[in-house]
């Protein structure tokens, strides 16, 4: 648990004092993910640069973990606290190995554990080991060296992770990927993290908690989804953006939404008995199943109304699937792509889950504003 406390940092410069952090209160839950978001210039990285006394806060407490952190050494503070920046910092002299082992050795850790650990998290990254621990930083993408800058900072096991836009510099699609597998990883691993970005669209997708900086102050401190959808004054509006409903589309699943026991019906069905089942249950379309209950196809009761013969000889093609798991957002863009209401969901092992419709995704957004202004 990381707890601020009035913390406070200012600068002398020629033109009189700036405040650069003003009063900070805030707390991040043990192993939540914090991002602190602001335009440039708006406190967030000093407050994060103070948490790591790499600035010293003017006025004000920093606990983790209920310890007051002013009544603790620098180094062996710092050393307990995973860091890691844009820029990397990898040391280009030594081995991905003996990067990672850096801290547990600074912390005296037996040398035979630290390279198992260095091993251990290159495999969570998906990184084998064999092929990258005697690499050296320069023989590595730049998305690779971004996955060893994350791990090295979790090498020697450490409750508190700081982190300033650690995956700003690289590419769209590394970025996305890389961010999937830190989050996989802090399923697993459960630190506390506070993380400085600039992108509102990363701070949906992984924050547990967004700070919104103006100023040195805090404008608002909550959800992602309650920042969204309950902006705290036109300034947050305004940073989150206009589109910010669609934006809370990433916080929702397929599976929030999906009628799993909206009707299916096997291809060697009755399109009689199918009918009378959907006209019963006020149901417009059918899924079509195979033998291992994947999804292959669909009816209408338009088509099949009167009708007689098995269903397989009225069945359409899906325009496609979505997994369950898939958030609202790619849900959306694949009912827009295929200019389609509704489309059917599959589980892991590609098995039929449910039906997901516009008419559901819109009623989920719309429970959210309802629920918020009734509390």
């Amino acid at each position: 648990m990381i707890r601020l406390e009035d913390l406070t940092k200012t600068f002398e410069t020629p033109n009189g004092v700036v405040v650069a952090a003003d009063k900070v209160n805030m707390e991040v839950p043990t192993g939540e993910i914090c991002i602190l978001l602001g335009p440039s210039g708006c406190g967030k990285t000093t407050a994060l640069k103070m948490i790591n006394r790499l600035i010293q806060p003017t006025s004000g407490k920093i606990y983790i973990n209920g310890e007051d952190t002013s009544k603790l050494n620098d180094i062996e503070h710092r050393r307990k606290i995973g860091y890691v920046i844009q820029q990397i910092g990898l040391f280009p002299n030594m081995t991905i190995e003996e990067n990672i082992c850096v801290v547990p050795k600074l912390l005296g850790w037996d040398m035979k554990k630290a390279r198992t650990r260095a091993a251990e998290l290159l495999d969570l990254v998906g990184l084998d080991a064999k092929q990258f621990l005697k690499r050296y930083p320069k023989e590595l993408s730049g998305g690779q060296q971004q996955r060893v800058g994350v791990i090295r900072a979790l090498a020697a096991d450490p409750p508190v992770m700081l982190m300033d836009e650690p995956f700003g510099a690289i590419d769209p699609i590394n970025r996305e990927i890389i961010q999937d597998e830190f989050l996989k990883m802090q399923a697993e691993l459960k630190k506390t993290i506070m993380f400085v970005s600039h992108d509102i669209d990363e701070a949906v997708k992984m924050g547990d908690k967004v700070a919104i900086f103006r100023a040195g102050r805090i404008e608002q401190y909550d959800s992602p989804d309650q920042i969204l959808a309950h902006p705290a004054n036109p300034f947050v509006a305004d940073f989150v953006g206009a589109d910010r409903t669609l934006k809370r589309l990433r916080l929702v699943s397929a599976e929030e939404v999906a009628d799993a026991d909206a009707p299916v019906a096997a291809r060697s069905a009755k399109v009689a008995d199918l009918s009378q089942r959907l006209s019963s249950a006020g149901a417009r379309i059918a899924v079509i199943i195979d033998s291992d209950h994947h999804p292959v196809g669909y009816v209408t009761l338009d088509e099949i109304a009167g009708a007689t013969g098995s269903v397989a000889e009225f069945a359409h093609p899906l325009p496609a699937t979505v997994p369950i798991r898939a958030d609202l957002r790619a849900v959306v863009s694949e009912m827009f792509a295929h200019d389609t209401m509704w489309l059917a969901c599959t589980d892991d092992t590609g098995r039929y889950a449910g039906v997901v419709s516009q008419p559901a995704v819109t009623a989920a957004l719309r429970a959210t504003y309802t629920d918020a202004d009734a509390a």
